[in-house]
Parts: structure tokens; C-alpha cells; sequence
């Protein structure tokens, strides 16, 4: 613990640039995504803290601009892996033994890096390879990743300032162990922040890490891999490793030293990692911990006395915002009748004023979706429903894929309240609409609760308590993460803590203390002063 109790800087939230027209901060990021655009570079496998590179590579294209080559990535080969953990294992003997206050500095320091000399560097790398506006990039990269890793150590320091009573003749005293093991990481394309904080949080409690990004995130991975390189994360403490999903996924699992594993990704991949676990759990030197955030099919329902331009808002960047791509982005709306007239109005206003291309021109609010395979997935849908005589588009349905994967935003009206976009996962920006009588509110309610097996975001907008009471009742286990009066995106650390559960994950809330309890093993330590020399109680006395 070293000499003394030592108190961490307080975490605040860091404060989201406006990157105006003129603004110092959009000339720099602009500069930088064009030195990062004309750079191609080449990403190795970091293991040990070695680049190691294979004999086979992968491209990195922007989603907005696929013909165009970022650079390439090296594919791992199952002797990389096992490398990895025989590595990581050997570092955590020193790494968990090193006292929390060198932890902390380490991540605090990433912290200053990303708000500092990086700050532009980590935004244009994510324009580019997720295709995020800057603002996106902004609010994801940069603000909430500095304020998971402040707020990380701050939580660290509480996880260790709650201790058991004692008395005066036994001290009584928890310590909180890394696990016994490795962890693995597996982070999704669609936010750099996640992708850092799953390896981080868990390596800032004492445990080594093998981390896999996502294939269309890596090249946003590596500033992240340099950040915690230049902080000061020692060898073999973070490994990052890409290749075949399944072939590291299993060689990982196979190892009897794995400990858990912390995910955001597809519900059926996690399901997956669950049933493999299951399957292996007799191999394991210890229970794995399984913690993972999945999927959503988010809602909005919208009460007759909501105001239409909220609601309309709302729902414009509830669901348009970085094209959907977020677990939390509204999908699924319902409306009552009464005031749909307005809120429609202003719907088909707003995505008709939507500026749609590449990043780099910063007034554009839409830019293009992930891959190949997700436009394809998503345009099958826009063309299913111009056959189907129980929905219809009302603004939005084109794509085009000649230069990048552009959907238009598109707005779904349905009849029928179960039609397939109303509740399946589609990740793309696409929302489906029902409407409602107004005397419907709780059957509405029931018939949102039980038409997704989801459970991650949702918002009710309603001038009435009295419907607002009766919503938050019946929705009770629709949503970890729940609005009012407010779109179902955008949850800030360290004050709204993020997680569903239902098929939406283990609801172990990001951003909060409660995700770092899983990643430590109390050890409960109890010193007796004087000890009893005679084994004879009071009561057995004659």
C-alpha cells in the first residue's frame, strides 16, 4: 500500500469541445485526419510488449472511402496465442504485486495523454476508421475515455476504502485480489472508448490481459495501444491480438489459467463464449467471470400529452446519430395518435436536412455504415418492406456503396407492432414506427415490454406523472438504462452507470464501481491480538 493513504485526483467529466467553424481544435483534428488519411501503417501483434508480425495481413479501409487503404493489420496463428497467455501469466506475478498507486498513476497519466497530445490524434484515427462525425468522435474517443479512466481509479480507491468492522481484540480487513489468471477482452468497432476501458478496467485491479479488437477497429486500436505504451502500462500487461475470431477465441478458452472475460459485442457471439465456458468449466483452476454488454432494440414511447418536437428530436438523433451503430439508439418507437401528425412532421423535416457523406467535412451529420456486410444486411431490409403491405417508408430508403456504405436515414411506419424491424437488431439507421390509441398507454406498455427479448435502453416521454409512474412500473425489466423525457442515448460516466440485462447482458454497468468489483477476488484477513489458549467455553462449566 506504500507509506501513507494516499487520495486521487477527484474524477470530473472532461468537458466535450465545440469544434465550431474557426475553432483551434477543428483546425488540428482536420490536419491530423489528413496526415492519418495519406500514412498508411501497419499494425503488429503486441505481445510482451513486442510488435510481432505473421506472415499474413488484413486491410484497413475507411467505411466512407473502402477503396481507399488505411494500411494493414497481422493475423494471429494459434502459437501467437498461446504465446500471449504463457507471456501475460508470467507478467502478473510482478504486475499484481505492484502497489495500487502505481496502477493509478499509469492510467491517470493515459487519462492526460488522450485529453492533451493525443486528443486529436484519437478523434481523427476514429473518423476514419469508424467513420464517426467529430463530434462522435469527440464525445466517444476522447471525453468518455478520459472519464472511464479517471473515474476508474477513483472507484478503485473506494473498492479499497470499504472495509468489515473490527473490534478491539480481532482486526478484520479485505483485500481485493486480482483474479487468479488472465482476462480477455473482446471490444466492439463502434466505440474507442470501450474497446480501451475492457482491457484497462480490468488491468487497473492487478490482472493481466489479452485483448482482441474489433477487425474494423483496429486502426483506431493501435493510438490506444500507444497511449497505454506512453502512460506506461509495463510488458505483457495489455497484449493485443487480431486474427481468426474463433480459433482465439478457443485457444483462450482452452487455457486452464483463464479467469474471465469481459465483452461488448453480438448477443449470439456472447451466448457462444457462455456455452464454450460451460463446456470447458472443469478444466478451469477457478470460476471464470463472465461479464458482457450485447444487444439492444431500443425504444421511444411517446405519451399524447409529450411535446412532438421533443419527441421528433429525440428520435432524430436517438436513432441518426453515428448511423445507429449504438446499442442504445432508438429503433423502436411508438406514438400515440394524437400527437403523431406534428411528430411526423418534424421527422421528415429534420432527415431531409441531413447532410450525408465522409467525416472530413465536418458539416455533414450521417456518414456511412461500418462494412460491406452491414449494408448488406440493412438494405435487405429497406427492400423487404417496399413488398410488404403492413409497413411502409416515409422518408429515407436509398443506399448507394460505389464509394463508401451510405444508407439514407430511413423512417418506418407500421401497422403491425411485431413486424421484423420493430424487434429485430438491425445496428443501422433505421427506426420503425407504431401508433397507438391514446387510451392504449399500459397496453401499449406491455405490448413494448414483451416484444424484444432485449433489455438494454429505453425512453418515455409524457407530461403526465401519472402515465409516467405507470411506465416506469411496466417497464420495470425493459431496460437497465431508462429516460424520461429524454432520447435513450448518450449515457455519461459517472452519472448514468450503462448496462441491460434480458438478452442485453450481465448488466454489470459500465462507467461504474460495480464493474470493478468483477474483476477482483476479496481475501477476507482476520488477525486475532490475543489468542485463546484453553478450548473450554463458559458453558461447559460444572
Amino acid at each position: 500500500m506504500g507509506k501513507g493513504f494516499f487520495k486521487v485526483p477527484i474524477a470530473v467529466n472532461e468537458p466535450i469541445k465545440s469544434y465550431a467553424p474557426g475553432s483551434p481544435e477543428r483546425a488540428e483534428v482536420q490536419e491530423t485526419y489528413t496526415a492519418l488519411y495519406n500514412t498508411p501503417i501497419e499494425v503488429p501483434l503486441y505481445i510482451n510488449g513486442k510488435d510481432i508480425k505473421t506472415t499474413k495481413q488484413a486491410n484497413m479501409s475507411p467505411p466512407h472511402e473502402h477503396k481507399h487503404s488505411l494500411g494493414s493489420y497481422h493475423l494471429a496463428e494459434k502459437k501467437h496465442i498461446d504465446l500471449a497467455i504463457k507471456t501475460a501469466l508470467e507478467a502478473r506475478t510482478l504486475w499484481a504485486d505492484t502497489p495500487w498507486a502505481q496502477r493509478a498513476a499509469i492510467f491517470l497519466r493515459a487519462a492526460e495523454l488522450i485529453a492533451g497530445p493525443y486528443r486529436a490524434k484519437i478523434n481523427a484515427a476514429t473518423m476514419l476508421a469508424q467513420s464517426k462525425t467529430i463530434f462522435q468522435a469527440e464525445i466517444d474517443a476522447a471525453c468518455e475515455l478520459i472519464d472511464f479512466l479517471r473515474f476508474n481509479v477513483q472507484y478503485m480507491t473506494e473498492i479499497y476504502n470499504e472495509q468489515p468492522q473490527s473490534t478491539s481484540g480481532a482486526w478484520n480487513r479485505i483485500e481485493n485480489r486480482p483474479l487468479e489468471g488472465f482476462i480477455y477482452a473482446i471490444t466492439p468497432f463502434n466505440f474507442t472508448a470501450i474497446a480501451a476501458n475492457l482491457p484497462s478496467c480490468a488491468a487497473l485491479m492487478g490482472n493481466v490481459v489479452i485483448w482482441k479488437p474489433s477487425d474494423s477497429q483496429i486502426f483506431s486500436a493501435k493510438i490506444i495501444l500507444d497511449v497505454f505504451k506512453e502512460a506506461g502500462v509495463p510488458d505483457g500487461v495489455i497484449n493485443m491480438v487480431m486474427g481468426d475470431p474463433l480459433m482465439i477465441t478457443d485457444t483462450i478458452l482452452a487455457s486452464p489459467d483463464f479467469s474471465g472475460v469481459h465483452f461488448t459485442g453480438s448477443t449470439h457471439v456472447f451466448k457462444d463464449i457462455w456455452a464454450k465456458i460451460g463446456a470447458n468449466i472443469h478444466n478451469y483452476k477457478t470460476y471464470p467471470k463472465i461479464v458482457g454488454e450485447t444487444g439492444g432494440k431500443d425504444f421511444i414511447v411517446a405519451h399524447h400529452t409529450a411535446n412532438p418536437l421533443q419527441v421528433a428530436t429525440a428520435i432524430s438523433r436517438g436513432a441518426f446519430e453515428f448511423q445507429g451503430q449504438k446499442c442504445s439508439a432508438a429503433s423502436r418507437c411508438y406514438i400515440s395518435k394524437s400527437i403523431w401528425p406534428d411528430v411526423k412532421a418534424r421527422i421528415i423535416e429534420d432527415v431531409n436536412s441531413f447532410k450525408m457523406g465522409s467525416p472530413e467535412d465536418m458539416g455533414n451529420f450521417i456518414t456511412a455504415v461500418i462494412h460491406e456486410g452491414s449494408f448488406n444486411k440493412l438494405t435487405g431490409y429497406l427492400d423487404q418492406v417496399k413488398n410488404d403491405s403492413d409497413a411502409e417508408i416515409i422518408v429515407g430508403g436509398g443506399y448507394d456503396k460505389s464509394v463508401g456504405y451510405f444508407i439514407d436515414p430511413t423512417v418506418i411506419l407500421t401497422t403491425n407492432p411485431k413486424y421484423t424491424t420493430m424487434c429485430t437488431e438491425l445496428f443501422g439507421p433505421i427506426v420503425t414506427i407504431y401508433l397507438f390509441d391514446d387510451d392504449q398507454w399500459l397496453n401499449t406498455l406491455n405490448l413494448v415490454d414483451e416484444t424484444s427479448v432485449y433489455g438494454l435502453t429505453g425512453a418515455v416521454f409524457s407530461e403526465d406523472r401519472y402515465a409516467l409512474e405507470v411506465a416506469i412500473k411496466a417497464l420495470e425489466n425493459a431496460a437497465g438504462n431508462f429516460y424520461i423525457n429524454d432520447k435513450p442515448s448518450g449515457a455519461v460516466v459517472g452519472q448514468q452507470p450503462f448496462g441491460g440485462a434480458r438478452a442485453s447482458g450481465t448488466n454489470d454497468k459500465a462507467g461504474s464501481k460495480l464493474n470493478l468489483l468483477r474483476w477482483v477476488s476479496p481475501r477476507m484477513i482476520k488477525e486475532t491480538f490475543v489468542s485463546p489458549v484453553d478450548y473450554r467455553y463458559p458453558f461447559l462449566g460444572e
